[in-house]
């Protein structure tokens, strides 16, 4: 079954083959992490400052590998941010790095 959309964004649905070979991709990637129910205040912030870090990669349309030379960190550690490994961060790693992109957050402090 092939499912197609009309006009210019034409799409068709994977195949099978298609489909198991994103699969078998899929499966060998580590997932992101997600925020614990009860997080610090702390993981709150570098949760959302990770976020930051997606969205800029997807509104420039730039890769992981490009945002690294781009601030000269290894490429590991984007990976690292967005997959939201807050666990291997500080505050203050993150918030440098942002404000090397002038991202535009605010913390604040209750």
């Amino acid at each position: 079954m092939r499912f197609e959309l009309e006009g210019e964004n034409r799409m068709s649905f994977p195949n099978e083959k298609e489909l198991k070979k994103i699969r078998a991709k899929l499966s060998r990637v580590a997932p992101s992490h997600t925020l614990p129910r009860h997080a610090s205040k702390a993981d709150f912030v570098k949760y959302k400052l990770c976020e930051k870090f997606v969205k800029y990669i997807l509104d420039h349309k730039i890769s992981q590998a490009q945002l690294a030379r781009h601030l000269h960190v290894d490429p590991s550690r984007i990976n690292e941010i967005v997959k939201y490994r807050i666990d291997l961060f500080t505050v203050d790693k993150l918030m440098e790095l942002a404000e090397r992109l002038d991202l535009d957050f605010r913390v604040d402090v209750a």
